[in-house]
């Protein structure tokens, strides 16, 4: 606009009138807002990292005394000038930020606090340099690969996996808050209320930064993104969605969650929510025998079970685009049935020229014409030729439907498309009827082809009963609100992730961690190696915050930690779940049900490991002194299987899996052992010249990827914080 503006004022020396004019149009086209989606994108969020060491140049803020609630002050951003000791205590000098440094110190307005009062924060815009540490592990999976948890905040932990999943993830599943008004979710450490005139902004800004990094991690080839969400933002929703994901097909699906209803005042009671489906490249939905809408009584859902498997012949007559008689001349002709049973006589040849009367053809004797006459009296076509329909009747692959003696009767016929299945086995011969038609059924191991509809209506997708419930089998005595169906999860990623057994799942709201659970059911229905990621921050709930505090624990501090959402429930599911046994070592009491029922007890071969995300110094990054927290980026990028390289005593080593090279004079021995691995698919290669990294690369099998560390980890967080924030 700056640029259109110039030219104006050039423009109204020599043409005044023309100018302004011109300026006109252009005023009405500023004001004009974009169609779409219009919010506020709030200042970049910021997140608080209790426990990180505090250091000369941080951004802090400082926290209430011990036994107080945080105050506005509280929220206010310093910079740390220096840090000193004094005694047994360290004191930082700190100045709000953006005030004058002088000499390495703080200016006018800067103060003196005990370090112990200080917590690091770090703003989106900011670059970070994670590392990861690993907190503990189940492994009953054998040689499978892990699933992953994450205790993180969701964007820098999307941030750091665009370095490890840029472009791999299969599906996402998410179950972001759903801004009720509830506090359930913050926004720059504040908890965002009912009553904040900027909520909906607020809850889009957040949703959108993390959607965009989400969008670079899916395949762009095929891959999936399932969002739930109820009546408050799905409007917003999938306006958001649409304007992310210009080039996918979205689809939303209604499904019942609460039979009872979950009251809302003088409103109607709330029975379902809203599942979002974004479909990338060519991922669709893939075809089964379950309808979605398998309810009532078990006589009910057996008599819709057996219809749904049904093979369905197609209609005789053609309906629909390019059915008139016009349109297929030779596909207009009478069928001749005899009366009164109403078998077949004969097949009649096409009357021709097309204006030829009908009623000017005599039947045979003792027969009855029958004509593909449409609804509306309009003369139509049939769907096939004359030839084709002798043979379909032929060989009991058409049938007539029910005869009243008149000229109007319907025909069934097998399409090709069922043909096709009856070639590949997919759907059987199982007799003939008194007509001589032949009966079809789908076998016994193969699926319909069916697309489930998109309104779900199923007893196991029950939040109450098969979340609530069933997670308090598996944690007893622990709370958590509102935790997704099992099966309801289970369900929605088996359409996309049924043909990928090798499948790459993330959850970036995973709560109580039941998408991960589905993952691991899906595994043991059919022997997949599928892996999920979750990532959850492991706040406290708002009212239990407020008794910690009375008690003088601050964020940080183990026994506040420990009542995190992460280490107090979602590590515990997940470690419940494959272990078969509660926290206190319990067998799980109950059976999981429907798809695949067997005792909860029994648990799952899988292996999981449990991580928290850490902000590490660049240059202690760069100069190798942190590999022990980069070593399980390198191991999740490579496939999260086998062992982890953690340390190089011995400058380089491989795994089945990956390599590592430090010490280029090894170049040789590398190469060997790279080569002797035909598993192997990733080389990380330390070294600042690109020279001696290209010397290495050329070298390698062609099936194994280069990293140059550490600039590619570097750069990663580089870019990805300027471009990530809007």
């Amino acid at each position: 606009m700056a640029r259109i503006h110039e030219l104006l004022a050039q423009l109204r020396a020599s043409a005044p009138a023309l100018a302004a004019d011109i300026e006109r149009e252009v005023d009405v086209l500023a004001d004009r807002r974009a169609f779409g989606l219009n919010f506020e994108r709030h200042t970049p969020e910021a997140v608080e990292l209790p426990g990180r060491k505090v250091r000369a140049g941080d951004k802090v803020r400082v926290q209430p005394p011990r036994g107080d609630m945080p105050t506005v002050a509280n929220r206010a951003l310093y910079r740390v000038a220096t840090i000193e000791r004094d005694g047994d205590r360290r004191v930082a000098m700190i100045a709000a930020l953006g005030a004058a440094f002088e000499g390495g110190e703080a200016g006018a307005g800067s103060r003196t606090v005990n370090v112990d009062d200080l917590v690091v924060v770090a703003e989106f815009r900011d670059p970070i340099y994670p590392g990861i540490i690993s907190t503990g592990k189940v492994e009953r999976g054998g040689d499978k690969p892990y699933h992953s948890v994450v205790n993180a905040e969701n964007f820098h932990a999307l941030q750091t996996l665009l370095f490890t999943h840029r472009g791999r993830i299969d599906a996402v599943y998410i179950d972001p808050p759903y801004n009720s008004g509830a506090k359930d979710w913050k926004y720059n450490n504040d908890y965002v209320e009912g009553d904040d005139l900027y909520r909906h902004s607020k809850w889009l800004a957040m949703l959108e930064r993390r959607l965009l990094l989400a969008k670079e991690l899916l395949n762009p080839a095929d891959s999936v993104l399932i969002v739930t969400i109820d009546e408050k933002e799905y409007l917003r929703l999938g306006m958001l969605l649409t304007q992310i994901f210009p080039e996918a097909a979205q689809q939303m699906v209604t499904t019942l969650t609460n039979p009872k209803g979950v009251a809302r005042g003088q409103e109607f009671y709330r029975v379902d929510e809203y599942i979002y489906f974004v479909r990338i490249g060519a991922s669709g939905v893939r075809k089964t025998d379950d309808s979605m809408i398998l309810t009532g009584g078990q006589a009910e859902g057996k008599a819709i079970a057996a219809e749904e498997r049904q093979v369905r012949w197609g209609n005789l007559l053609r309906s629909g685009t390019d059915a008139r008689r016009a349109d297929r001349p030779n596909q207009f002709f009478p069928v001749f049935l005899r009366i009164p049973d109403g078998s077949l006589h004969s097949v009649g040849d096409p009357l021709l020229p097309v204006l030829a009367d009908r009623n000017q053809t005599t039947p045979p004797d003792g027969t009855v014409a029958v004509w593909p006459i449409r609804q509306d009296g309009s003369e139509g076509r049939w769907q096939v030729g004359a030839t084709r329909l002798r043979e379909l009747f032929a060989t009991g692959l058409a049938s007539i439907g029910r005869f009243n003696g008149t000229d109007r009767v319907s025909f069934s016929y097998v399409t090709e498309n069922v043909l096709a299945q009856i070639e590949s086995g997919v759907i059987v011969l199982t007799g003939r009827d008194e007509n001589g038609a032949v009966r079809l059924a789908f076998a016994d191991d193969a699926d319909a082809t069916r697309n489930p509809k998109t309104m779900w209506n199923k007893q196991s997708h029950s939040a109450s009963e098969y979340g609530t419930t069933l997670l308090r089998a598996l944690l007893p005595q622990r709370t958590f609100p509102y935790p997704k169906s099992l099966y309801a999860v289970e369900d929605s990623l088996r359409f996309f992730v049924k043909d990928k057994p090798g499948a790459t799942v993330l959850d970036f709201f995973s709560g109580s961690g039941t998408a991960a659970h589905a993952v691991m059911r899906l595994n043991r229905q059919d022997g997949g190696r599928r892996t999920s990621i979750s990532v959850t921050n492991n706040e406290v709930s708002a009212d239990e915050q407020k008794a910690l505090r009375q008690e003088g624990l601050r964020p940080g501090d183990t026994e506040w930690e420990r009542w995190g959402i992460c280490d107090y429930i979602t590590k515990p599911r997940i470690r419940s779940a494959i272990t078969g046994e509660t926290p206190d070592g319990q067998p799980i009491k109950g059976d999981y049900k429907f798809t695949d029922p067997f005792p909860m007890k029994d648990g799952l071969e899988e292996n999981v490991e449990f991580f928290t995300l850490t902000y590490e110094s660049p240059m202690r990054v760069q100069s190798n002194r942190e590999f022990g927290r980069i070593a399980p980026f390198l191991w999740l990028r490579a496939g999260s299987r086998g062992r982890r390289i953690q340390s190089l005593e011995d400058g380089w080593d491989v795994t089945d899996a990956y390599g590592v090279l430090a010490d280029l004079d090894q170049t040789a021995a590398f190469l060997e052992a790279v080569a002797a691995r035909p598993r192997a698919n990733v080389a990380f290669i330390v070294t600042d010249e690109d020279r001696l990294f290209q010397a290495v690369v050329r070298d390698l099998p062609p099936n194994v990827e280069p990293v140059r560390m550490y600039e590619s980890y570097l750069r990663n967080f580089e870019i990805d914080a300027m471009r990530s924030v809007r």
